[in-house]
């Protein structure tokens, strides 16, 4: 732990001393090692307690971990932090449970005053949950009868429909004669007049009517979700969509005004959203416009290295692009087609064309994928570009990935593409029985988030939790990822439990496997890395499996420089003290 200079032993003066606990450096729990060194903004030491806190100089601040667990922080590989954070300041749905509490909190931000900035008394916001509603979508009178004068929006937790009143619906001028859009599907009464739940482009059409975001209230939201991500342990991220969706325009403009203030701390990279509407003949004005603004992005200090593509939708609204056809439970109004097979939002040549295209230019590919055929689309794009590219080096992902047919899993190792995982999903909740595995049938449900599978066949994992979409926290996803159980259905049996993934796996796809994704520095406890790391509240290798979800994260540095200290008797301040010299 000495150095020799000019025939002088240097010892180094570390700023930081983490100690008495164990070490989980990005790949693996290092054996043997106790403590962390962090020096300048970078981990300097790795080692046991005797050998670091001999090196502690008077001005050394130690935290002693008692046991606790200390790891790189977490990346966030697919989240998206602008729409969280402007929702949790709106009428935030996403923490209640049924709908009368979604109704209450409605009704209560129904009877506040409309501001100058929204004279028409719009009520915005989201995280409802499809579970919580009657075949997993309300409708217009539900809204009606807690805010009958003013226009409702309100975002599902997917992000792929939006819940609207009847005031809405008459500002948008959208009747019974509306058709719906090529990209979208308008539930309906028996009557034909709009029923209140719009999906996919469909939600564009009382979108396009909001007052609009500003980059103000975007970089609020941004602000508001960063203190958020840090109390979860999560010190960096990729904005998964950056440009105009679902009645959010982008927020680039936010983010590099953030960056350029310094008041972005996380490691916050973007991803540039491809518009659902790109034909063969936009490509290239598209690409051009992509490579304008990631070179005044990174001006600003803030990366956009990805391109993201949505290939499907989502199978409860029978968007999710399957290869073979969704099943009907019930041959009831609103029921698919009997040859309903979902949606691919850009034909496979246009997403191949693309996709050569953004590789080429040097982006990574990050497309939305959930159905088996959506998978399968996706994977002969990237092939595609690869033969196209043979010098690329893009970092390809797919998030989300809920089905995958067997004869694919081996195709990720051979094409390099990354499983972009939101573990949270792969468990037996009420959206996934009661909506879910009856479109989908016993086979296809068998062949669910195949995280392990995947694993084995050599793919690269990496993390996110696609927040607002559902909770942030890693440790309720990495719960589920090992677990194959949600801890709020305790009784549910686990969904394919021989896909679970081991703790080291999981730890290791949501810190360096997502920090390598995002083309971060970070994602390791090694010496010269960053020093971004968080404190947990205990060690959970010495835990059992059902108990990870209680895990919290107590203290969280970025560059080290706390941004996130638990103020708790047994944790956050109490951790800090100051050495003797």
């Amino acid at each position: 732990m000495t150095a020799e200079v000019n025939n002088e032993v240097f010892v180094p003066q570390f700023e930081w001393i983490f100690h008495s606990g164990a070490v989980f450096d990005g790949h693996r729990l290092v054996p043997g090692a106790s403590a962390v060194a962090v020096s300048g903004g970078i981990v300097s030491a790795v080692g046991t307690d005797a050998e670091l806190r001999a090196l502690a100089g008077p001005s050394t601040r130690t935290v002693d971990l008692a046991g606790r667990l200390i790891t790189p922080g977490f990346t966030d590989a697919h989240v998206h932090a602008a729409y969280a954070g402007v929702e949790r300041l709106g009428c935030d749905l996403a923490e209640l449970s049924g709908a009368q509490a979604c109704l209450d909190r409605i009704a209560e931000h129904a009877g506040q005053p409309a501001g100058p900035e929204n004279p028409a008394g719009w009520v915005t916001g989201g995280g409802w949950y499809k579970g919580d509603f009657p075949g997993g979508y309300p409708d217009r009178h539900t809204l009606d009868a807690v805010a009958p004068h003013r226009p409702v929006y309100l975002i599902n937790r997917d992000h792929h429909s939006a819940w609207v009143n009847t005031r809405a619906l008459d500002l948008a001028g959208i009747d019974a004669s509306t058709p719906d859009p090529a990209d979208g599907h308008i539930e309906r009464d028996s009557n034909g007049f709009p029923s209140g739940t719009l999906h996919e482009g469909a939600m564009d059409l009382v979108a396009r009517v909001l007052p609009p975001v500003t980059d103000q209230v975007l970089a609020a939201g941004i602000r508001h979700a960063q203190e958020h991500l840090f109390s979860v342990g999560v010190t960096g991220w990729q904005e998964a969509i950056l440009g105009s969706y679902g009645g959010y325009p982008d927020a680039s403009a936010a983010y590099r005004s953030l960056a350029a203030d310094g008041a972005l701390k996380g490691r916050a990279a973007g991803a540039l959203w491809v518009p659902r509407d790109t034909t063969l003949e936009s490509v290239p004005a598209l690409v051009e416009s992509f490579l304008e603004r990631r070179e005044a992005n990174a001006a600003a200090g803030f990366r956009t290295t990805s391109a993201k593509i949505m290939v499907d939708g989502v199978p409860e609204n029978y968007t999710a692009a399957m290869l073979d056809p969704y099943l009907r439970p019930c041959a009831c109004a609103g029921d698919a087609p009997a040859d309903e097979r979902g949606l691919l939002y850009l034909s496979p040549e246009v997403l191949t064309a693309v996709s050569i295209a953004l590789d080429g230019a040097g982006f990574d590919l990050h497309l939305h994928v959930i159905g088996d055929r959506a998978v399968r689309t996706g994977l002969d794009a990237v092939a595609a570009a690869r033969a196209a590219n043979p010098g690329s080096a893009g970092r390809h992902h797919m998030a989300h990935l809920q089905v995958i047919h067997p004869q694919d899993i081996g195709r990720f190792a051979e094409l390099d593409v990354t499983v972009n995982a939101q573990a949270l999903w792969a468990c037996n909740d009420d959206q996934m029985t009661e909506l879910t595995v009856p479109l989908l049938g016993g086979e296809r449900s068998g062949w669910q988030y195949p995280f392990a599978g995947l694993e084995a066949a050599g793919a690269r994992l990496a993390m996110g939790s696609d927040w607002p979409v559902s909770s942030p926290d890693p440790w309720q996803a990495i719960h589920v990822a090992v677990n194959r159980a949600h801890p709020d259905y305790p009784d549910a049996p686990p969904l394919v439990p021989d896909q679970a993934l081991a703790l080291t796996s999981a730890l290791a796809a949501y810190t360096s496997g997502s920090a390598w994704l995002n083309r971060a520095p970070g994602g390791t406890l090694v010496p010269g890395a960053p020093a971004d790391l968080a404190v947990h509240s205990a060690n959970p290798f010495d835990l059992d499996p059902a108990g990870l979800s209680s895990l919290q994260s107590d203290m969280v540095v970025v560059g080290g420089e706390p941004v996130f200290i638990r103020s708790t008797a047994d944790s956050g301040d109490a951790l800090l003290q100051r050495t003797a010299p």
